[in-house]
């Protein structure tokens, strides 16, 4: 176990300046217990401060040049990685990651800044010229533009990875950025905010922790934000929506990713992508297998292979390098998955492993059988939970798999091609996996969701280009 430094205060960042604040949030230690930090609740007029900031220094970066900002998220890169161990300690506190996983998210936001780096060399304008009546002759360059400002939302399960995916192409594309980090995890995203300020113009980074109830609407209605990335649950995005004004909205919100599986798949890879899919991170992920759809030749067999994959994945000391997976990251996150467990056993699934808790932490569970009115089938549960049902065909699984209002991601595992594909073009989802679990990865392939699941596609490149607008010049 990790000796906890002494406790932390992060401030706001605004124009470049560290700003105080009367109120304070305390940061829950998921690894020992208390409190390791306290961040400033920013009040709405401090809110309203750093979208002027970042107002203000849009003529700056609209200025830079791409050759700046790729060496840019090359030294932020460099500065991250040099803070590695630092940061992580922060994210198995702040999250209850452990953490083996906690040094990969330093080392993903990292290489997603030198990702911005290479893909932003790649922006390339246009020559057009007239092809219509009346046209004929006109020559035109396109250009790309940054759109100005970019309000980042960001979650608390991957509080730097994902801030970074968000951060890297706004701040490649030219922009500046206004950072709202989740409430219970804003302590890495203060670390990444002072990495940036000793590298950007003042005013391109500025922070902005506190509680979306008393904050959130004054930055997401804000007439100065041109764009809004955000990653959060749907319910929160349809408020952000809602309150936004005419602005790019770029989300990926909720996922309930359901796995398909058929006789002829090879059961040990379905077993163990379940296991991992469900597992990993204790299922708080929007990509995780949160349901699995088996023939109902192969159920028995399958979820058997499921229990013994689950074997494998240990809790424990979060600062145990051995450990795989530790607590929910709160009481309420904790009663929801245990709610929606409740509910199928209650309507028939069999309990295989797990269903037990303490305090925080939820065991890792396996359900059997689960009918298909069970709400676990549909809802997302963001819990350590492989909750499997029986089909009798692929247009049950479809009819499953799609009767939802979630559809961020699912998989197929079958070795029969046609089936594969066409099971691809019809289950509703943003991006669908053949024979392995959904993984957004460092986002060099789109991703997002369909439905309540987003909006746009998410990605180093995608995320650029949503944060970069065209100017046709005629000449």
């Amino acid at each position: 176990m990790a000796t906890r430094t002494a406790q932390r205060k992060e401030r706001l960042l605004v124009d470049g300046e560290w700003v105080d604040g009367a109120d304070v949030i305390p940061v829950t230690d998921l690894a020992d217990g208390g409190h390791f930090a306290e961040v400033v609740a920013a009040t709405p007029e401090q809110a309203e401060d750093a979208l002027a900031a970042a107002q203000r220094a849009e003529a700056t970066m609209r200025e830079t040049t791409i050759v700046e900002r790729g060496e840019w998220c090359e030294e932020i890169a460099d500065r991250l990685e040099a803070r590695t161990e630092e940061i992580a300690e922060v994210i198995v506190r702040e999250a209850g990651k452990p953490i083996g996983s906690a040094r990969g998210e330093v080392g993903s936001a990292a290489e997603r800044f030198r990702r911005a780096a290479e893909e932003i060399r790649h922006i390339k304008g246009e020559f057009r010229e007239g092809t219509t009546s009346g046209h004929e002759g006109w020559e035109a360059v396109v250009k790309h533009e940054p759109v100005g400002t970019v309000l980042c939302i960001t979650p608390y399960n991957y509080p730097l990875a994902t801030t970074a995916l968000q951060v890297a192409p706004a701040l490649a594309a030219g922009n500046s950025v206004v950072l709202k980090p989740a409430t219970k995890t804003p302590v890495s995203a203060a670390i990444l905010a002072d990495v940036m300020r000793d590298v950007v113009p003042e005013g391109a980074i500025n922070l902005v922790t506190g509680h979306g109830s008393e904050i959130g609407d004054v930055l997401a209605g804000d007439d100065r934000v041109n764009a809004i990335a955000m990653t959060g649950s749907s319910g929160a995005g349809k408020h952000v929506a809602y309150e936004s004004g005419m602005v790019n909205l770029h989300m990926e919100l909720g996922g309930n990713a359901p796995q398909l599986v058929f006789p002829d798949a090879d059961l040990d890879e379905a077993a163990a992508a379940a296991a991992k899919g469900s597992l990993k991170y204790a299922g708080q992920r929007c990509s995780a297998i949160s349901r699995v759809l088996a023939h109902e030749e192969i159920h028995d067999d399958l979820v058997a292979r499921i229990d013994d994959a689950m074997d494998d994945w240990k809790q424990g000391d979060l600062f145990d390098e051995d450990t795989d997976l530790g607590p929910l990251i709160s009481e309420d996150q904790a009663d929801w998955v245990e709610e929606l467990v409740e509910d199928a056993l209650d309507k028939g699934a069999t309990l295989v492993r797990g269903g037990g808790r303490d305090g925080l932490t939820y065991e890792p569970t396996l359900l059997a059988d689960v009918p298909h009115d069970a709400r676990i089938l549909q809802e997302e549960q963001f819990g350590p939970v492989c909750a499997v049902t029986s089909v009798a065909d692929e247009d049950e699984a479809v009819d499953i798999a799609n009767g939802g209002d979630l559809a961020l991601d699912a998989c197929v595992f079958t070795a029969d091609y046609d089936r594969a594909m066409r099971l691809a073009d019809v289950v509703d989802a943003g991006a669908v996996r053949i024979n392995g679990a959904p993984s957004h990865g460092l986002g060099d392939i789109p991703f997002g969701g369909n439905r309540d699941s987003g909006i746009g596609r998410e990605g180093i490149d995608a995320s650029i280009h949503a944060f970069m607008r065209k100017k046709s010049i005629v000449l």
